[in-house]
C-alpha cells in the first residue's frame, strides 16, 4: 500500500466493508481534489477485480466504448464483444467478474456520475446489477466515488427507487486538518513552521491536491501570491471549476455562498433566499444541505436559539479568499498579495479566516482545554440587547457546567489586551450572563497565534491561553 498521510478512520471502515463476509456497497464522495481517487488507488493500486472511470461531457456511446475498452484492456484473452446498452454492459460485467479469482472481488467505478448521460438508462443497470446479481454474493465489494455531490446524494444514496437504501456505507471525504496538513508537508520535504502553515491554510484549506503546490524554500506569502495572483496559478481560476464539477446548475449555489461570505456573522435561511434570488422551499434546502455536505457552509444554532433560528456561514477558506482577493484582480498587476498585506481589508479578512480554522478544529482545541470527553454543544452568540453589538463566535457549551467564551485573534506577535479592549470582554462577558441567565461558570478563552501578553489586564480575566500550536495536535 502506498503511505497514505491522514485518512485513518475512512481506511479503518473501508477495511472492516471489505472484510466483512458479505457483499458491500461504499459511496464515496466529497469535493473536487479532496483525494477520494487517491485514497481507493492507493489502497488496493492493482488488487482489483475490475475498476473504470467515467469520462466528462461524452455521450453514451462514448461512456460504453470506454466500458468496453477498459473490459479489452483488463481480460484481453477475451474478444468483448462492445455492449449496445448498460444493461448489456453490467451483464458482461457479471460474467468478467465471475471469472475472477480473486476471493474478495473489488470493483472500483471512479466518476460514477460521469456514467448517467441523459437517457442513458444508466441507473435501471446499476440497480439491477447490484439488486440481481451482486447483492445476493457474499464476496463482492463495490466501491464507488464521485466529485458530483449533488448527483451523488441525490441520485444514488438518497435513491427512492430500486437503489433505495441499497449503498450500505457512505463515506464523506473531508478536507485535511492542521495537523494533517503539517504531515503532507514534512513528507514533501517542505519545512514551514506553524505560523507559515496557518497562512496558508487560511487561503487553501485543508484540500490536498491545493497542498501539493506548496514548493520548498518558498514562504507563505510567495506560495500565495504565486497559486492565486499568476497566470499559471492553480487557485486563480479554481472557483468555477470547482463548482461546475460538483453541482449541477452550480450558479445556485455559487449564489448561495457569494450571499453568506457577505456578512460574518452568518445568515439566516431567509436572508439567503433574498440576496441569492432563490425561492425559500425545498430547492433550497436542497441547495444548503449540498453545500453543506462539501464544507462549503457551515450551519450552527446561536447559543440559547432553536433550530429555525440557524445561521449559515462560508466555512470554505478557499471561496472565502477568492471572493475577498482574486475575483476582481487583473494579471497586468504585480505583488497582488504583498501590495496589501497590511491593509486594512486583509486585516479584516485574516481575523475572520483564523476564526473559521479555530471553529473547524474544536476537537483540538477541547483537547487543549482537557475537555475531550466531556459532553458539549458547539455554537456562537450574539446579544439580544438592542445597541451594544457584543458577541461570541466560539461558545463551547459544556456538560460539566462550565462555558468556554472563545476569543479568536490573529497576529503577528503576542496579542495584547488594551485596557478599552478589557473593557470590552467584561462588557461581552456581563450582556452573555444577563441575556443568556446562565447558572454555569463562565470561563473566558483566548486563542491567538502566538499566546497573550501577560500585563495588567490580563491577570483575572483570561482563563484559558490557548496559541496556534493546539490546533496542529491529531
Amino acid at each position: 500500500m502506498i503511505e497514505i498521510v491522514g485518512r485513518g478512520p475512512e481506511i479503518k471502515l473501508i477495511r472492516k466493508l471489505e472484510a466483512s463476509g458479505k457483499s458491500e456497497f461504499l459511496a464515496l464522495f466529497g469535493r473536487r481534489r479532496i483525494g477520494k481517487t487517491f485514497l481507493i488507488r492507493s489502497l488496493y493500486q492493482e488488487n482489483f477485480s475490475f475498476h473504470i472511470t467515467g469520462m466528462a461531457n461524452v455521450s453514451m456511446q462514448q461512456q460504453l466504448i470506454n466500458f468496453n475498452l477498459t473490459l479489452r484492456r483488463q481480460d484481453p484473452q477475451t474478444e468483448w464483444e462492445a455492449p449496445v446498452n448498460w444493461q448489456f454492459a453490467f451483464q458482461q460485467l457479471i460474467s468478467f467478474t465471475e471469472k475472477s479469482k480473486n476471493s474478495r472481488k473489488i470493483i472500483f467505478i471512479d466518476e460514477l456520475p460521469w456514467f448517467d448521460t441523459m437517457h442513458s438508462d444508466f441507473i435501471p443497470a446499476l440497480e439491477h446489477f447490484w439488486n440481481s446479481w451482486a447483492s445476493a454474493r457474499s464476496d463482492i465489494f463495490l466501491i464507488v466515488c464521485g466529485s458530483a455531490t449533488s448527483w451523488m446524494i441525490n441520485t444514488l444514496i438518497n435513491n427512492k427507487g430500486g437503489l433505495h437504501n441499497r449503498v450500505t456505507q457512505r463515506i464523506r471525504l473531508e478536507p485535511f486538518t492542521m495537523f494533517e496538513c503539517s504531515q503532507f508537508l514534512q513528507k514533501k520535504d517542505v519545512q514551514l513552521d506553524h505560523y507559515q502553515i496557518v497562512q496558508i491554510y487560511m487561503v487553501m484549506g485543508g484540500v490536498p491536491y491545493y497542498w501539493d503546490t506548496v514548493e520548498k524554500g518558498k514562504s507563505a506569502t510567495q506560495i500565495i501570491e504565486q497559486e492565486c495572483f499568476t497566470a499559471n496559478g492553480l487557485l486563480r481560476t479554481e472557483f468555477d471549476n470547482l463548482f461546475r464539477s460538483l453541482f449541477q446548475k452550480s450558479e445556485r449555489h455559487v449564489n448561495i455562498v457569494k450571499a453568506v461570505s457577505t456578512k460574518a456573522k452568518g445568515l439566516t435561511r431567509d436572508e439567503i433566499s433574498t440576496l441569492s434570488g432563490i425561492s425559500n422551499g425545498g430547492g433550497l434546502t436542497r441547495l444548503l444541505t449540498e453545500l453543506e455536505e462539501c464544507d462549503f457552509i457551515t450551519r450552527y444554532v446561536p447559543f440559547g436559539k432553536k433550530s429555525r433560528e440557524s445561521l449559515y456561514q462560508l466555512s470554505d477558506m478557499y471561496s472565502l479568499f477568492y471572493l475577498k482577493f482574486i475575483q476582481n484582480t487583473s494579471l497586468k498587476d504585480q505583488d497582488n498579495w504583498l501590495n496589501t498585506i497590511d491593509s486594512p481589508r486583509n486585516r479584516a479578512w485574516s481575523g475572520y479566516a483564523f476564526e473559521q480554522v479555530c471553529m473547524s478544529h474544536a476537537p483540538q482545541i477541547k483537547k487543549a482545554l482537557g475537555i475531550s470527553g466531556v459532553e458539549t454543544k458547539i455554537s456562537s452568540w450574539r446579544s439580544r440587547s438592542d445597541g451594544n453589538g457584543a458577541q461570541i463566535d466560539l461558545v463551547i457549551d459544556r456538560r460539566d457546567q462550565v462555558i468556554n467564551l472563545c476569543e479568536m485573534k490573529f497576529s503577528i506577535n503576542k496579542f495584547i489586551i488594551t485596557k478599552q479592549y478589557a473593557e470590552e470582554l467584561r462588557n461581552k462577558i456581563a450582556f452573555f450572563k444577563n441575556d443568556t441567565k446562565t447558572r454555569k461558570s463562565i470561563f473566558l478563552t483566548m486563542i491567538t497565534t502566538f499566546g497573550v501578553e501577560n500585563n495588567t489586564y490580563y491577570g483575572g480575566l483570561v482563563h484559558n491561553d490557548l496559541t496556534m500550536d493546539m490546533l496542529f495536535s491529531e
